[in-house]
């Protein structure tokens, strides 16, 4: 029988949601081993006064196995 444990993290990037995304889960991957999936439930857009976007940031769910 196998557990899982679900954590909350919010990462940022320039670039892109991907870019934010791939960031978020390289930092978690530091200290989680087992990670297998994620789930991003918020995208959110940071803009200048032009309405130019200036930094993408996720909210995800990372799953990993606990053992």
């Amino acid at each position: 029988m196998s557990v899982a444990k679900i954590i909350e993290v919010s990462a940022s990037s320039k670039t892109s949601v991907e870019d934010a995304v791939r960031t978020g889960l390289k930092k978690v991957a530091g200290t989680v081993k087992g990670i297998q999936g994620a789930w991003v439930n918020e995208t959110k857009v940071v803009t200048d006064g032009n309405g130019e976007i200036t930094e993408w940031r996720v909210n995800m769910r990372v799953t990993f196995l606990v053992q």
